[in-house]
């Protein structure tokens, strides 16, 4: 396996043990892959994915810009689509990344739509 990817496998471990989702408040996990990102709000406790969005949802594709641009639309999404199950709170888990770019992004759209963590 890649050297990178073995990293942030260790640094993604680390994370896991310390934080935790439940019902009343999920973990908002990060995925970024080169073209696209993906975000789930899991429940550990009865191991569920609640909601999902990501960057190849049909409105946030249509839109232009950056894919920094499409990382805040994607944590706006997950942020509205929480709010319709009543859910305000959030774990933030950024799955490895560095909080830096899309990851960032995610973060700062999910909080700008009403989600706190």
């Amino acid at each position: 396996m890649d050297v990178k990817v073995l990293r942030r496998q260790k640094i993604r471990y680390n994370i896991r043990r310390k934080i935790s989702g439940s019902a009343q408040k999920p973990r908002l996990s990060v995925f970024r892959s080169n073209t696209d990102i993906y975000v789930q709000l899991i429940d550990d406790v009865h191991e569920q994915t609640l909601v999902a969005a990501s960057s190849k949802d049909k409105d946030i594709k249509a839109q232009k810009g950056t894919k920094i641009d499409l990382s805040k639309l994607v944590g706006a999404a997950i942020a509205r689509k929480a709010g319709e199950l009543g859910i305000k709170n959030a774990v933030f888990d950024r799955g490895g990344y560095l909080y830096h770019g899309r990851v960032k992004a995610v973060a700062d759209g999910a909080r700008e739509a009403g989600l706190q963590f």
